[in-house]
């Protein structure tokens, strides 16, 4: 008898390929569902929009009894221990910048040291809060750009273009005083800003407003001096309002125009 020929081992069948992501169109584009899809990155922002503003509050109510721990100290403890509660307090998105920064005026009573102690701590607490937003959100948010051609065109008009032109943004950005410093840091950090950018654009960008608040806090010292009217007071501290909400306005429709001339270019 002939053996019957037996059929040759057949190899397993190959993995099915992955489920492709659904187009954007499709997908599930409420608020919760992309705070779902950002993960840790969601619980942060929330995080950093409403800590900053509940504790901003708590310090600009106590600014003369927390003066008043600093006061017997020597003034360059002062100025470290300044820059040091700053870094921590605005790394990790505790306390807002402008309440600190008023804070320093009022602590100092000097515009050339509260002002570059204020600096100081918007740079180191600008560092700390890029590494942790970066840690926590870089992929999920980047994931999430990619699903939106606008939101794609805008992070292409902030990192896409080199150097210079996200140095330009970047500071743009940081100009307005409405401008969450936290919040901004979780943006600009998971959208791909260089650190190196990140940290130049910070600085330049928040210079303008940290010395009209510190300025703002050497006068509410000022507010008890008999020698000055009051009238004088108010309208220097109405103007500088002013100046703030002009270099606000015009910061802002640059990056409108940025951002929709990007958008154009993807369209």
């Amino acid at each position: 008898m002939s053996q019957a020929p037996t059929e040759p081992p057949t190899s397993p069948a190959p993995p099915a390929p992955p489920a492709p992501e659904p187009p954007a169109a499709t997908l599930d584009n409420s608020l919760g569902a992309i705070a779902k899809r950002l993960g840790p990155a969601s619980v942060l922002a929330v995080l950093w929009l409403s800590l900053p503003a509940l504790l901003g509050f708590a310090l600009l109510a106590n600014m003369e009894p927390v003066a008043n721990w600093f006061s017997p100290k020597p003034l360059w403890q002062q100025v470290l221990m300044y820059i040091g509660v700053f870094v921590i307090s605005a790394g990790f998105g505790l306390l807002p910048t402008y309440a600190q920064a008023l804070f320093g005026g009022y602590l100092f009573r000097d515009m050339l040291l509260g002002v570059p102690a204020a600096l100081a701590g918007f740079g180191g607490a600008s560092v700390i809060g890029y590494i942790i937003a970066r840690r926590l959100g870089r992929e999920k948010v980047q994931a999430e750009f990619d699903r939106h051609p606008k939101a794609r065109a805008v992070q292409q008009a902030l990192v896409g273009r080199g150097f210079w032109p996200t140095l330009g943004i970047v500071t743009l950005v940081r100009v307005p005083p409405n401008s969450p410093f936290s919040l901004t840091n979780l943006v600009l950090a998971t959208a791909g800003v260089s650190k190196r950018v990140y940290l130049i654009g910070t600085l330049v960008g928040m210079a303008p407003r940290t010395a009209i608040v510190v300025w703002l806090g050497t006068q509410i010292q000022a507010w008890a001096d008999q020698e000055k009217p009051m009238w004088y007071l108010v309208a220097g501290i109405a103007s500088t309002i002013v100046v703030l909400v002009v270099i606000s306005h015009i910061a802002n429709k640059a990056i409108e125009r940025v951002t929709k001339g990007q958008a154009s270019l993807e369209g």
